[in-house]
């Protein structure tokens, strides 16, 4: 099994770092911008040695993890004098491998390998990682490597095609970052009956669970409730009036979420088309 190291330990590097670890790999190597950051990953991985530079931890391992953010991995990977079949991996959600480009020139073998996971704290990372998707580019033999990481680790991967990581990551923004951005507008309402932010939070987190709940059980199309789901006109136009009067400001987002659920609607057969026109039309042309 290949010595690992990661330049930069920060949450990522240091939860993969800590989960390798755990699943028998050798993370022998740290350096980072900081040194308290550094011996903070040394100190919940056995066996792995701190180093000042990034060409030091290049030395020292087989494969190398660049988690550092994103726009110092292109400056890391053109300083470092790689070793000829060595694996450089990073762990960019939005990047593709070309940022990687000069670690080619020293007959490196390059790769991504992003955690489809929210990593708030380490702690949450350790914990999370588990269950998780990873988006793996490389060519063979880094692929089959990075697949055998990542079923290591308990989870699941796919295998991106060059540029399909910027819209794949995408995708990871809309369902994750934008649900806490939902959950904000959803308790700014909950203000205007006089509910406070943490309070409504709490309350709405059992119906959030519920419908991952569903999602999980029962997927798409058929997780959909509520009233586009049921074809209820009347309680949607109530909502854009109550919207209209207490918070205009929501309106917009309000109608088209409105109208990009109508398929799902359609897809799970509780309406027809007629109706879904209908939605439609009241979506767009509220009458307000």
């Amino acid at each position: 099994m290949a010595n690992v190291g990661f330049v930069g330990a920060g949450t990522v590097g240091t939860a993969l770092a800590v989960r390798l670890r755990g699943k028998g790999y050798i993370v022998a190597a740290v350096a980072s911008r900081t040194r308290a950051s550094a011996d903070r990953l040394a100190g919940m991985v056995e066996g792995c040695r701190v180093y000042n530079t990034a060409q030091e931890v290049a030395d020292a391992a087989d494969l190398v993890f660049i988690t550092t953010p994103d726009g110092i991995i292109p400056e890391i990977a053109a300083q470092v004098k790689w070793h000829p079949k060595q694996g450089v991996v990073h762990c960019s959600g939005a990047d593709s491998l070309d940022i990687l480009a000069p670690a080619t020139k020293h007959d490196a073998m390059r790769g991504g390998f992003h955690p489809l996971q929210t990593f708030a704290t380490v702690a949450y990372a350790i914990e999370n990682i588990p269950g998780s998707t990873f988006a793996l580019e490389a060519d063979e033999p880094l692929l089959g490597s990075l697949k055998e990481m990542a079923a290591a680790l308990g989870g699941h991967w796919i295998v991106l095609k060059p540029g399909d990581k910027v819209v794949y990551h995408a995708a990871a923004v809309l369902s994750c970052n934008y649900m806490i951005t939902l959950v904000k507008l959803a308790t700014d309402l909950w203000k205007t009956f006089g509910v406070s932010t943490p309070e409504a939070t709490q309350a709405l987190l059992p119906l959030m669970r519920g419908t991952l709940n569903n999602l999980n059980n029962v997927g798409l199309p058929n997780s959909l409730t509520g009233p586009i789901a049921r074809g209820d006109t009347g309680t949607v136009q109530k909502h854009l009036v109550a919207l209209h009067e207490k918070a205009p400001d929501l309106l917009p987002a309000y109608e088209e979420l409105g109208r990009q659920t109508i398929p799902i609607a359609l897809a799970k057969g509780k309406i027809d088309r007629d109706k879904a026109n209908e939605l439609n039309a009241i979506l767009s042309h509220p009458g307000r």
